[in-house]
Formats: C-alpha cells, sequence, structure tokens
C-alpha cells in the first residue's frame, strides 16, 4: 500500500435465494487519484474477480440509511445479532445481495476519510484532466 491507496479484504456473504448465506472475500480499493470511488472486488470462483464500482458517499450513508437507486442500493441491518451492511446489485446478468459486516467496513472507510477527508476530493483531483479524457472519449 503506497500512501495514496487504500485497500483491505473482507469476509461477506451472498445471500442466496432460500436466504441461506455463501461465505465471500471481496477486495476494497480506493485511491485519492479517484477519490469518489471505491472498487469492490468479489472473489466468487472465477479466475477473474467480478468488480463494482461504489460511491464513498453511498457506502457511508448506507449505514445509517437505505440509499442508492436503480442497479446498487445499501442499507443497514442485522444478521445473526451481529450490524452489517446489505448491498442489492442487480445487472443484466441477475441479482445479487450480499451481507457485509459493519466493523472491518467502517474501518476502511475511516481510513479512506483520512486520505480524503469529506468535502476535499477536487483538491486530489485535476479537473483539467479528467475534462480532457471525458471529450477525449466522445
Amino acid at each position: 500500500m503506497n500512501s495514496t491507496t487504500v485497500t483491505a479484504e473482507l469476509g461477506l456473504r451472498l445471500v442466496v435465494p432460500d436466504r441461506t448465506t455463501v461465505p465471500l472475500l471481496a477486495g476494497l480499493s480506493y485511491t485519492a487519484e479517484d477519490p469518489y470511488a471505491i472498487r469492490m472486488a468479489f472473489h466468487v470462483g472465477n479466475d477473474e474477480p467480478v468488480e463494482w464500482i461504489f460511491a464513498r458517499e453511498l457506502l457511508t450513508v448506507g449505514i445509517v440509511r437505505r440509499v442508492g437507486e436503480g442497479d446498487v442500493q445499501v442499507w443497514p441491518a442485522r444478521s445473526d445479532g451481529e450490524r452489517t451492511l446489505n448491498i442489492s446489485l442487480t445487472s443484466p446478468f441477475g441479482q445479487a445481495l450480499f451481507e457485509v459486516p459493519l466493523a472491518p467496513l467502517t474501518q476502511f472507510l475511516h481510513r479512506t476519510f483520512e486520505l480524503v477527508p469529506a468535502g476535499r476530493e477536487t483538491d486530489f483531483m485535476d479537473l483539467d484532466d479528467e475534462l480532457s479524457n471525458m471529450l477525449w472519449s466522445s
């Protein structure tokens, strides 16, 4: 890990249709160069993990209340007495519900806010470069 990146491995559970759970590992990654985004790579047994990108604010707000629309929704919950964050993901390939233990997730989020404080994200971005990249791909 360098001074502009925060990473963590997180044990979580995939909730299957009969409400049983399957343990999975996910790798979390946050970088100051992309200060609004958290990358979560789900290790689901394939050669390559399945990666989703979440807004840092979405995961943070989801700790206290239901948030999100469409493909990604998160909300606080309890599972077997443990505080968790539910993450619901929908894609053209299907839907998945994950239970994420809250303690290790909040530790990870805290480290991201130490690296890039809330409201200071634009201090870490080169807006001219971002605009140029968006216009170039059009």
